[in-house]
Parts: C-alpha cells; structure tokens; sequence
C-alpha cells in the first residue's frame, strides 16, 4: 500500500471494469478486512442475518463468486499500477436491501442501475476520486445497457464524519459527477440520479 505522503499525480488515474482477471486487484485493495468489517461488498446484496453470517470468509466467497462468474459488479480506480479505489454499480434488483427499504424505495417505475458502495484507500482520500469513480460508474453501467443510474449517499451530520459512515458516498461528490437529486425520504439519504449518455 502507498505511503500516506505518496505523490499523487490526477493524470495517473485509470479505471477498469472489475473482471475475473483483476480479482487480486479488488483482494488487495480490500485488504484483509474485506474494506470494512469483512463486508466485501455484500451488505446490499444479502438479507442482513446471512450478511451478519458471513462476515469474512464467506462475504469474500461471495463475492469472488458474483466477479468470476462473468458480471462486472463495479469499476477499481489505479493511481498507476495500484488499485486506490472502487465503485459498485449493478441493476438494482441485484441489491435485496434496496427492496425491504422504505427510504430507499423505487421513486418510479423507470429501470435503474444502483451506486451501492464506494472505497477509496485512505492515502487517496480527499483527493476527487470518488467523482472521477462515479463518473466511471456511470460509463460501464451504459456500456451494460443501463439509461439511468442511481445513487444514495449519506449527508454526514458533522465536518468530519468517520469515513466508514460514508460508503455510500457523499451527495457533493455525486453532484459533482452529475447526479441530480430525484427524492429525499430523510434529511440525511437523499436518492440522486444521472442519465447515462
């Protein structure tokens, strides 16, 4: 993993639709805890009691299982030859949390993609690319077929909300990928949207 203090240079961002073959990529960008509590991106994609049961192991089985089957669940960012970030975007009948959601409900009966997590290694935070990651997100999801792309960040009470209640986003990055937002059921989760091009 880089240095806190690496030179980060924008130019040097590259972002790649996560396939079977980037699959050590996405384990060392995850790093042993699975980027947050041994989630691996699961929380959206299982019923909490079975997400709860996998912590680990198992989520990263699960995981490995949606990548190397063929599907390309989201987009890692390099800053050169190291993985520093990743976005996870998939029709949103994929996420089963997303269906017993109140506050995250449909807004309409348009078909969309869902922005369900977002990661960036934290010597690169703070530093854009969780735009430049939304805006990659966006691209492979029209490149899938998707027209329409949603996202649900979190609007953090404090300056300086721990980054581990943010993996959602944050609706200024999303503003500043060219969502719009379409609905807000709370004051902290709005629902925004982007039209794929």
């Amino acid at each position: 993993m880089p240095a806190r203090e690496a030179a980060f240079d924008p130019d040097a961002l590259k972002f790649r639709a996560v396939t079977p073959s980037r699959w050590a990529d996405v384990e060392r960008l995850f790093g042993p805890r699975g980027a947050c509590a041994g989630c691996w991106c699961m929380a959206w994609r299982l019923a909490r009691k079975d997400w709860v049961a996998g912590q680990g192991a198992k989520n990263r089985r699960a995981f490995r299982r949606i990548v190397t089957s063929g599907s390309k669940p989201g987009v890692l960012a390099y800053h050169g030859k190291e993985p520093i970030g990743w976005c996870a975007v998939a029709p949103r009948g994929e996420y089963v949390a997303l269906a017993r959601s109140r506050v995250l409900a449909p807004v309409d009966d348009r078909p969309v993609w869902s922005i369900s997590c977002l990661f960036v290694s934290r010597p690169y935070r703070g530093r854009g690319v969780s735009v430049r990651l939304l805006r990659a997100a966006v691209e492979l999801a029209a490149k899938q077929g998707a027209s329409l792309v949603e996202g649900y960040p979190t609007r953090p009470f404090t300056e300086k909300a721990p980054d581990a209640f943010l993996w959602t986003g944050t609706p200024s990055a999303f503003v500043e990928a060219g969502f719009e937002e379409v609905a807000r059921r709370t004051e902290t989760r709005p629902i925004m949207r982007c039209a794929c091009a």
